[in-house]
């Protein structure tokens, strides 16, 4: 089973958006420093997942959410 997930930094207001097979996890690393592009936007809340039927459906999603309909539909989250 995997996720895609919708992150908001408490700190800046910014979206991150990933897939997972975890979402605490992953929610975790990201709170703890461990990713990179998210450490220095830290603290993060999540604010949406989804679950899907395998990884594919996943980065489907994702790239949804990073295209322009998808961020349109982030500012109503």
């Amino acid at each position: 089973m995997y996720y895609v997930y919708i992150l908001k930094s408490i700190k800046t207001g910014e979206f991150y958006k990933g897939i997972t097979n975890d979402l605490e996890r992953r929610l975790l690393e990201h709170n703890s420093g461990k990713n990179f592009s998210t450490k220095g936007k830290r603290p993060w809340k999540m604010i949406y997942y989804e679950e899907c039927s395998d990884r594919i459906e996943a980065r489907r999603k994702e790239k949804y959410f990073k295209s322009g309909f998808g961020r349109e539909l982030l500012k109503n989250l």
